[in-house]
């Protein structure tokens, strides 16, 4: 119950701000139909209640899965287990994540289903899969994380050449909402399990960060081979349908949601449960008592889940897309980058994937690194990535490549000036920052700036938003890292 408690006011003043925010908006800038409010303010309340009770099911059953499976793997001490063990887990825990499903609904939805949401998830699991088992060789052979991501990013920079816009912005996309919160805490913790067992003290700790960085490269990769080897793209146009109020009520939308969800999330969590019992069965033999709090927790993640999903849905994510239209229609260009911005900085607060990293950062370091610290570092970054996004829609000529390819040059630059464990740090909060509140209302916003837009195209200005949210915590981060680095040097100094 004191889990729940704290969960329910970590999330609460984590989702406020944003609601604070866009009442706000209602009375000063755009006024929103009462359905559409009312629409919102009761998809916050599901969505408040939602990741509550899905938080405390990360917390006693997917962290206690990743860590105890991977010091599992570690311990077989077999190459063949490693592999297969980062091939069937990243495929199962990314399909899981609730933002690549919310992002594949958004594609379905653009798109008409010409791009259907099944087939973003799978070609997307696929690409992660492959690059997990990358990361994971990577701590068990102790290679370097920084020419690990050099390569992946120098195959991502070529490819791009070949991969047409509409499914580049898709790609970055995809990379940002995969690693949320199922994701990370999974892969976190997996890192942690493996990297945990090494006898060099200095070595666990870098290696504990890098493994959502690795596999977040994959998804770019994936959907980018997809792309080239295949027609899609060259006829792909999308649309996106401006609803201002639910006409249904919002507690028929929310009711008919929970039962179109629940089937999702069962096909979804199902086989993260079947691989942990077979796990259980040969090789883990946890204790009963410990076994029976994991079951309990698996049910709690299920269920939020389905709460978080259904609020999203029915009411939550509209809201946002009807604000960016409404500004980009009125030409309202200053207050659509300070709405744009101000959404950036309070979301990376709600996104619950933050906490867990935050919260990793602070036991690794043992204690030195403030939450606060790297917070308001990240915060900044993301009201940064969603201004610069804003700018994409409505200054034409202005392309995603403009942000990514000079951003990620100078990424890949300071990672090899920046303390090993701040790239780690750096390049996993990239994934971290991306989350469902980015998946879910912000992804609407830009959506809708870019629906209002006449010079605009939905499908490459709509898109690219989550990429550059992904990018931006990496710069922001290297370069507290880098401060941080100096100052104790100086310190040291005096």
């Amino acid at each position: 119950m004191n889990a729940l408690k704290e969960r329910f006011f970590e999330v609460l003043r984590a989702v406020l701000p944003i609601v604070i925010l866009v009442v706000l908006i209602h009375f000063m800038v755009v006024p929103l139909p009462s359905s559409a409010l009312v629409g919102f303010l009761m998809g916050a309340v599901a969505i408040i209640i939602g990741m509550t009770i899905f938080l405390v099911g990360i917390d006693i059953a997917i962290t206690p899965i990743g860590t105890n499976m991977g010091k599992g793997i570690a311990f077989s001490n077999k190459v063949i287990v490693v592999v297969l063990a980062g091939l069937i887990l990243g495929f199962f825990i990314s399909a899981a994540e609730p933002s690549l499903a919310v992002l594949g609904n958004q594609i379905g939805t653009v798109t008409g289903n010409a791009v259907s949401s099944m087939f973003i998830i799978g070609v997307v699991s696929i690409g992660i899969a492959v690059m997990v088992v990358i990361g994971l060789l990577r701590i068990v052979y102790s290679l370097s994380l920084i020419y690990v991501l050099t390569i992946a990013y120098g195959i991502i920079f070529i490819l791009s050449f070949f991969t047409s816009s509409e499914f580049l912005s898709i790609a970055f996309d995809a990379s940002g909402a995969t690693t949320g919160s199922v994701t990370v805490p999974f892969l976190l913790a997996l890192s942690t399990g493996i990297a945990g067992l090494k006898k060099n003290s200095k070595t666990s700790e870098e290696d504990s960060f890098g493994l959502v960085a690795i596999a977040s490269t994959g998804a770019i990769l994936s959907v980018m081979i997809v792309n080239i080897f295949s027609p899609m793209g060259e006829e792909l146009t999308g649309s996106l349908e401006i609803s201002v109020g639910a006409e249904r009520g919002f507690f028929t939308n929310f009711g008919s949601e929970l039962i179109s969800q629940t089937l999702d999330v069962f096909i979804a969590i199902a086989p993260i449960v079947i691989i942990f019992s077979l796990f259980q069965k040969f090789k883990l033999k946890l204790p009963r008592r410990q076994l029976k709090s994991i079951w309990k927790g698996l049910g709690y993640v299920f269920v939020g889940l389905i709460v978080f999903l259904a609020g999203v849905n029915a009411g939550f994510m509209n809201v946002g897309s009807l604000i960016g239209f409404a500004l980009a229609e009125q030409n309202s260009i200053i207050m659509l980058f300070v709405v744009g911005f101000s959404l950036g900085f309070v979301s990376i607060l709600a996104e619950p994937a933050v906490s867990v990293l935050t919260k990793q950062i602070g036991n690794v370091t043992s204690g030195s690194i403030k939450p606060a610290a790297i917070l308001s570092t990240l915060s900044i970054g993301v009201g940064s990535a969603i201004l610069f996004s804003t700018m994409r829609v409505v200054i034409e000529g202005l392309e995603l490549w403009h942000f990514l390819l000079p951003g990620y040059l100078l990424a890949v630059g300071l990672s090899f000036v920046v303390p090993k464990v701040f790239v780690g740090m750096a390049f996993d909060a990239g994934g971290v920052a991306s989350g469902p509140m980015t998946a879910t209302f912000i992804l609407a916003f830009i959506q809708g700036a870019a629906q209002g837009t006449p010079s605009a195209d939905i499908l490459i200005d709509g898109f690219g938003m989550i990429a550059l949210v992904a990018l931006m915590p990496i710069l922001s981060l290297q370069i507290f890292g880098l401060i941080y680095h100096l100052r104790s040097i100086k310190v040291n100094k005096d």
